[in-house]
């Protein structure tokens, strides 16, 4: 399973109800003041390319939706962005132009699908289609997925952030928003509210684009209130959601100076400080968290990093606590999911099968509690049931993960036409890494970990060490060792394998990697050690891998 985030984490800032800290992180801090209702947004992980927070930006008008005197959706995607620089060289040095080529790019590899993935390759057209409304602020048309219909009315901003936003009726929230801004454009709070809302957008929507659009929306609250607090911890969660840890942790921190008590903030600290591979201040500022603002968004954060450090026991009690005190359908599938993720990675399929079942039943569309189904669907051999499952799952959401995921079983399937359509999904990764580069999205460890096993190589050497030159994580470490393998540098690759393996983080795909480059390099007993400590960790930790250790075993095994 890919590296676990949170992009799927339940929104931050939303009133969760009275919550206990989880006890294990000394004494308590001293009671909560009194703090504004933050709006409602997602806790993602941290990206790259933050604006500069503090600009000025000459706009005031918030970006129009389309059919809103900007024209049809052809029109809108032939000309520029509102604001954005008219000079260049072309079309495609605009941030619009770049994201157009990457969008056709994307377009013409969901295109070579064939058969029932023409359904994959007419979603992925339809996201294409919407990039000129994207650029110009329009929202897609509906709810998102398991969304209450509400109101096109424009309350204030306040009142949106826990109505229409925090209920989940999240393209309504924005219009909302939208209109709210235009009567009213130097609502400081109402422009944090519509970054955080574009955040929210990407994500569930898989929509890259929107990125630029949160970015200016901040930007804005900030130009008209310098250092607020709610921009400030939106900054957070847009270069989180960007891969932009450095600058994550940057904001987070200014955020902190203006709220101590800002959950946004404490949990984008959190995460930032995890991708950073910064272990021991992630478990400082998981435990300062707790104590300020228990709740489930902090609970799930301070789960990851004692799994992080091999306590999985302490991991699991969290997040069943958590799960407990969970009321909101989206806290537990959010919660569920992450159960099911911590069973599985420990090879208990059974387990794993029962806290997805649960999150489906609490959210029948969420996407992640899909994904891990069909993996806990594939290790217990109902190969069949998985590759349904992933396919409903990349039809709607074509990202790196779980297209690798369904390419493997193709390939492991082995029919007729299945080499063909695990190409397709290979194919898909690059491309999509291409739309979130153009959005700003830095895609390289997802690169690394597809290219290694499905491409290039070189190329996956390329961006491993473009990774780890910016962050030194134990899945970085870990992908940086398997791309050096794989272009032939086994020697250089093994530090980076034990590294990933030194915190006591159980990975069995980490084990079998770290088995592999040992048996190149020529350390036969710890090579058995690792894969056998894969195997048993985790069996079908992967169609292909988990079949490539065992046959690795095999041979070291008649070599003795």
């Amino acid at each position: 399973m890919p590296p676990r985030t949170n992009d799927h984490a339940p929104e931050s800032g939303r009133d969760t109800g009275p919550a206990e800290p989880t006890g294990l992180s000394g004494p308590s801090a001293p009671a909560e003041p009194a703090e504004p209702a933050e709006p409602a947004a997602p806790q993602g992980t941290t990206d790259r390319r933050p604006g500069t927070g503090d600009r000025a930006d000459a706009r005031t008008e918030p970006e129009p939706e389309p059919g809103a005197g900007t024209g049809t959706r052809s029109e809108a995607a032939a000309r520029p962005e509102s604001g954005t620089e008219a000079a260049g060289p072309g079309p495609e040095a605009s941030p619009s132009g770049v994201r157009m080529a990457a969008l056709r790019r994307f377009s013409a590899a969901a295109c070579r699908s064939r058969g029932t993935h023409l359904t994959v390759c007419a979603a992925l057209l339809a996201v294409a289609m919407t990039a000129g409304a994207v650029a110009v602020g329009g929202g897609r048309g509906g709810t998102q997925a398991g969304a209450r219909t509400g109101t096109d009315a424009a309350p204030a901003a306040g009142a949106l952030a826990v109505g229409a936003l925090a209920g989940g009726d999240l393209d309504a929230g924005v219009r909302a928003l939208q209109s709210h801004l235009r009567s009213q454009p130097r609502d400081v709070g109402g422009w944090a509210s519509l970054g955080l809302a574009y955040v929210e957008q990407a994500r569930t929507n898989g929509d890259p684009s929107r990125y630029p659009q949160a970015e200016r929306a901040f930007d804005r609250s900030l130009a008209l209130g310098s250092g607020n607090e709610q921009a400030l911890a939106g900054r957070a969660a847009l270069a989180a959601a960007r891969h932009d840890f450095s600058g994550a942790l940057k904001y987070a921190d200014r955020a902190l100076q203006q709220n101590p008590y800002s959950e946004r903030a404490l949990s984008s600290r959190i995460d930032a400080l995890v991708e950073l591979g910064r272990y021991d201040e992630a478990a400082e500022a998981a435990d300062t968290a707790d104590s300020r603002r228990p709740g489930v968004p902090v609970f799930t954060r301070y789960a990851y990093v004692r799994e992080l450090r091999g306590d999985v026991r302490t991991a699991r009690e969290v997040l069943e606590r958590a799960l407990d005190g969970a009321s909101a359908p989206a806290d537990v599938a959010y919660v569920a999911t992450a159960l099911g993720q911590l069973a599985w990675n420990q090879g208990d399929y059974e387990t794993a099968l029962t806290h997805f079942a649960r999150a489906l039943a609490a959210d029948e569309d969420y996407l992640p509690a899909l994904e891990g189904r069909a993996r806990a669907q594939a290790a217990s051999g109902d190969r069949a049931g998985a590759i349904g499952t992933l396919e409903q799952v990349v039809v709607r959401s074509p990202l790196p993960g779980p297209l690798v995921a369904l390419g493997e079983l193709y390939e492991a399937r082995g029919a007729d036409g299945d080499r063909t359509k695990a190409a397709d999904q290979y194919a898909l990764v690059d491309a999509h890494a291409a739309l979130a580069r153009a959005g700003g999205v830095n895609s390289d460890l997802d690169t690394a970990l597809a290219a290694a096993d499905h491409g290039d190589p070189e190329a996956a050497l390329r961006a491993a060490r473009a990774e780890w030159d910016r962050r030194h994580s134990v899945h970085t470490a870990d992908a940086l060792a398997w791309a050096l393998h794989r272009s032939g540098r086994s020697e250089e690759a093994l530090p980076h394998a034990r590294r990933a393996t030194a915190t006591g983080y159980r990975n069995a795909a980490f084990l079998h990697h770290r088995g592999m480059i040992e048996r190149a390099t020529g350390h036969d007993g710890d090579a058995r050690r690792s894969l056998t400590a894969a195997l048993e960790l985790n069996p079908g930790f992967s169609p292909l891998g988990a079949r490539e250790a065992r046959a690795a075993l095999d041979d070291l095994e008649a070599a003795r």
